[in-house]
């Protein structure tokens, strides 16, 4: 369940640091009742930009196979690559 708190709580930095860290995911804070920030760990910012990477290319590839109908043998693949980067 997420964390929800209010602005005023960001003056107790230890405490949000200490709850952003424990629970590894955003604490929402807000402002007059609504929704204005999200303040996270940085160890779990990293984990949310990798994660969307990974998706992004996904779906990229899900979008090239859709409009080409290629696929490539993965052994191939990965044999192409190691003589490109290894010699």
């Amino acid at each position: 369940m997420p964390q929800i708190r209010p602005i005023t709580d960001l003056r107790n930095t230890t405490e949000i640091s200490e709850l952003c860290h424990a629970k590894r995911e955003p604490l929402f804070i807000t402002k007059n009742g609504y929704g204005d920030l999200v303040v996270m760990s940085i160890e779990t910012y990293e984990e949310m930009v990798e994660t969307a990477q990974a998706d992004t290319a996904i779906s990229e590839a899900e979008r090239e196979y859709a409009s080409e109908g290629v696929l490539l043998d993965a052994q191939e693949a990965l044999s192409s690559l190691r003589r490109k980067h290894f010699g």
